[in-house]
């Protein structure tokens, strides 16, 4: 007996009791949905981590300045400045693997015409852009007379550009910063949110000459060159943690901090950080998948329940099937094929709500969601692989019945 007869007679059994057919799907509709649903869930949330870390930069290394204490209270790295534009020219020069970039950060309240926005300012050098992998969308960077006489200029972000233009070019627009005037002479690229959930591109760039003299240096600061953090952007295809050490070394040796003595800096891998989110986000996948399947498997079950009842209810049929000379194999192979045409159905239509469910997500809540025509087939073939599984006892038992107390069964 051919798979075509085998299908046509289970389609025939599974329309003889339609309710009781659809009940049977319904846990595999419902599970290879789930699945479907779960797996575009946490493939959108691993694809919304690798664009943030992409948007942060790679292979990047971030050293704060150390901590502070006032009245007995410790203020955290960054409130004492022990890093100086000095330390980072040093690393620049001994270690030719990295590219080190310091920045002075502050607030402050911009304005421009009648309307104001407040945001973050830093301090930078034209390394900055390129440890950062920051490219402009419009306009140039800071020119060299610039950079060493404190230029009134400045670079600002997407938000900003937003909330202080709207619709209007920045391009050369005056804004003013703490009562100082500067020109826009460029535009970040989009960045979007950081792994911490802040807005990157809500800040606004300037020389760092032009940071500390002008508007966040105070006179301590401005003698000492300090900055409040260096980038250092390591070059690809090498070990961040070998450099790391090299950049740890060296502003040992320049800080004159002896042996045993804590660091008074700070010093952050941030590609650690980024694995440890990329293999969070993967977990978090994998672990929705696996709590939709569970559902899958109850699916199976099901499936099997109504198989067996089905075989008690047709024990007649099968031995009049045997006595007209019927073999095992085709009985085995006829509820087989019932089991399997079965949960195939269900998973159809679980994929058709799957994708549904999956776009009603993205629309209604806002979550990323990504599907793959891998995962729609994964999920069928796991339908395909239940239905195998927990029809083939049903469909063993019916070929096993002995012809001649199969039809004396009442």
């Amino acid at each position: 007996m051919n798979v075509g007869v085998l299908l046509r007679i289970a389609l025939r059994a599974l329309a003889v009791n339609k309710l009781r057919s659809a009940l049977t799907m319904l846990g595999i509709v419902i599970g290879v949905g789930a699945v479907i649903v779960m797996i575009a869930v946490g493939a959108g949330a691993q694809q919304r981590v690798e664009e943030q870390i992409r948007a942060l930069g790679s292979n990047l290394l971030l050293v704060m300045s150390g901590a502070t204490t006032a009245g007995g209270v410790r203020l955290g790295f960054g409130s004492n400045f022990t890093l100086s534009e000095d330390d980072a020219a040093a690393i620049n020069r001994e270690i030719p693997e990295a590219i080190a970039a310091p920045a002075l950060r502050g607030s402050a309240q911009i304005v421009w015409g009648n309307t104001n926005w407040s945001t973050q300012i830093y301090g930078v050098t034209p390394e900055y852009l390129e440890a950062r992998q920051w490219p402009l969308a419009a306009g140039r960077g800071f020119e060299p007379a610039e950079m060493s006489g404190a230029g009134k200029v400045c670079l600002i972000g997407a938000t900003v550009a937003k909330q202080l233009f709207g619709e209007a070019d920045p391009l050369e627009q005056v804004i003013r910063i703490r009562r100082v005037p500067f020109t826009v002479v460029g535009l970040l690229e989009t960045k979007g949110q950081s792994l911490m959930g802040t807005d990157q591109d809500d800040l606004v760039l300037m020389p760092i000459t032009t940071a500390r003299t002008r508007v966040l240096g105070s006179t301590n600061v401005a003698r000492q060159r300090a900055v409040g953090t260096i980038w250092v952007k390591v070059a690809d295809g090498l070990d961040t943690r070998e450099v790391e050490q090299q950049v740890r070394a060296l502003l040992r040796q320049r800080h004159r901090l002896q042996a045993g003595a804590d660091d008074d800096f700070s010093l952050r891998n941030l590609q650690e950080v980024m694995a440890a989110q990329e293999a969070s986000s993967r977990v978090l996948a994998l672990l929705l998948a696996a709590v939709a399947s569970v559902s899958l498997l109850v699916g199976g079950i099901g499936i099997m329940n109504i198989m067996l009842v089905s075989v008690t209810e047709r024990t007649r049929e099968i031995g009049l099937r045997m006595a007209v000379g019927a073999r095992t194999r085709d009985i085995l192979g006829q509820f087989l094929v019932e089991a399997v045409t079965l949960s195939l159905i269900g998973g159809l239509i679980g994929v058709a709500l799957g994708v549904g469910g999956a776009y009603a997500i993205a629309t209604f809540f806002g979550w990323r969601v990504l599907l793959s025509p891998a995962a729609v087939a994964l999920a069928v073939g796991f339908a395909f692989v239940i239905g195998v599984f927990f029809g083939f006892y049903p469909a063993r038992k019916a070929a096993r019945l002995n012809p001649v107390e199969a039809l004396r069964f009442e």
